[in-house]
């Protein structure tokens, strides 16, 4: 095989590779959930998620993080572990109770897309 055939075929399989690289995590970043979706349901986020420094004071004070931006995996972690009371705040526990998988992945998408 000669230099330019080598070359050729380099080229043809790095192109494949990134391609499908680059559908793979297209299809990742849309997998979880659907944003128009999630951006429906984010009125109950939003009143403490989306004022920055925000700081609650029950049951005892608590700087609320920003979320807008986050990795949607991430933030569905974050919500099923309040879900399972794996993480202990109780108003976030009480809203993550409320909310179905696919409500979680919504939200998550709409998040992450919004820092965007």
């Amino acid at each position: 095989m000669n230099k330019f055939m080598k070359l050729r075929t380099y080229l043809i399989t790095g192109s494949t590779l990134l391609i499908f690289l680059s559908s793979a995590n297209a299809q990742n970043k849309t997998s979880i959930g659907d944003a128009n979706r999630g951006e429906k349901q984010s009125a109950m986020c939003a009143g403490c998620h989306g004022s920055y420094g925000y700081k609650t004071t029950f049951p005892e004070v608590y700087r609320v993080p920003q979320i807008a931006g986050q990795n949607a995996s991430a933030l569905a972690n974050a919500l099923e572990a309040y879900k399972t009371g794996q993480r202990k705040h109780p108003s976030m526990r009480g809203i993550a109770e409320s909310l179905t998988k696919q409500d979680i992945n919504d939200l998550s998408a709409y998040y992450e897309r919004i820092g965007q």
